[in-house]
């Protein structure tokens, strides 16, 4: 069962559109595995466009000059010869660890590089220009664990298939997890697990070994 998701804040600016674009993917693809989330972001699509009309009425009754031809400007978009023909959307799956899960949409329509593996560690970066943040996919294989780290930034994880368990409990698919400063961890999964992450700073550990990344943790994050 999911139990965790997107605060009501950021749900609220997904519906009215002003939320990054690598954070909106987040959320659609949230939305995709959480019905009790998507029914909220309807809801507040609902209201958002009941507040725009009213104010377009409220605008039209209060300006007397204002000429608004609804007819002329649904024409005008159904017209438009750049936007492209609608195709029906056929699932796309992802091979990993010897199985295949279907990719949110949000997610597959993205252009990706082919994962790289470091260890139990397999990490995809997803073609996003979006000012500092980073978007991956990242598989951990069973057995796997990300060394005790804390964040410079924050870092959103979207646990995809699979679950993964740290010092706070365990996570399922669809659990939206968001990490910062505060927060310190080591993530590992018993049979593997696959995950949508965005961060916007480079990961700090915090113990053994993987403490000699800290130097280079901006060149890799």
């Amino acid at each position: 069962m999911i139990k965790h998701h997107p605060t009501q804040e950021m749900l609220t600016q997904f519906a009215e559109g002003t939320l990054p674009a690598s954070l909106s993917i987040a959320i659609s693809a949230h939305l995709e595995l959480c019905p009790c989330c998507a029914k909220q972001v309807k809801a507040l699509e609902n209201d958002s466009s009941e507040r725009y009309f009213v104010q377009i009425d409220n605008d039209l009754d209060g300006d007397s000059t204002t000429d608004v031809d609804f007819a002329e400007m649904l024409s005008n978009i159904t017209s438009d010869d750049s936007i492209t023909q609608v195709h029906r959307y056929i699932p796309q799956s992802l091979q990993y660890q010897a199985k295949e899960v279907i990719v949110p949409r949000a997610i597959a329509s993205i252009e990706r590089s082919d994962f790289s593996q470091v260890g139990k560690l397999s990490r995809s970066r997803l073609d996003l220009e979006d000012g500092e943040l980073r978007a991956s996919l990242l598989q951990i294989a069973p057995g796997g664990e990300i060394p005790n780290h804390t964040h410079t930034g924050f870092e959103l994880t979207l646990l995809l298939d699979g679950s993964f368990e740290d010092e706070s409990g365990t996570y399922v698919a669809g659990d939206f997890i968001w990490l910062d400063g505060r927060h310190s961890h080591t993530p590992r999964t018993e049979n593997g697990c696959l995950c949508f992450t965005l961060v916007n700073s480079a990961l700090h550990f915090n113990k053994g070994l993987s403490k000699l990344l800290n130097p280079i943790g901006n060149l890799i994050y």
